[in-house]
């Protein structure tokens, strides 16, 4: 009796030690989620024609950009650019790739690093074009 009381007892206290450690990932995944925002298609081209932020396409690989992109930074190299990026941590940024795969990403790992004014572009390049902006292409080099 002694033993299933005692076993009884490790059991709920596992069950609670692991639904605490749940809770506390899916709450910071959540603080990781809330830390960026994300925009629409019109949203940013409203924004372009006052444009008061750092626009950075993170897609690999190149295939195109949105007018106006001051930078192009891989999604998966972001830590390593830091020399590239804003050093005000409250510098608005927007993000955006092909679908907006990588630029969550991207936006996740902005806000891991400190910047607390993200946004991503919802649906990225593909939706700028069905929404018919243009997508400007560099020409390729010989």
């Amino acid at each position: 009796m002694r033993n299933k009381i005692i076993l009884t007892c490790l059991i709920n206290l596992m069950t609670g030690v692991f639904f605490t450690c749940q809770s506390q990932k899916g709450q910071e995944k959540a603080e990781i989620e809330k830390a960026y925002t994300n925009i629409t298609v019109q949203q940013l081209s409203q924004m372009l024609q006052t444009k008061d932020f750092t626009l950075i396409n993170v897609h690999i690989p190149y295939e195109g950009e949105i007018p106006q992109t001051d930078l192009f930074i891989p999604y998966n190299e972001i830590e390593n650019n830091t020399d590239k990026l804003p050093q005000d941590k409250n510098a608005k940024l927007v993000v955006y790739c092909r679908s907006d795969r990588m630029s969550n990403i991207a936006a996740q790992t902005l806000s891991k690093m400190g910047y607390n004014n993200i946004l991503n572009l919802k649906g990225g390049m593909r939706a700028w074009k069905e929404a018919g902006h243009e997508l400007l292409k560099k020409k390729e080099e010989p």
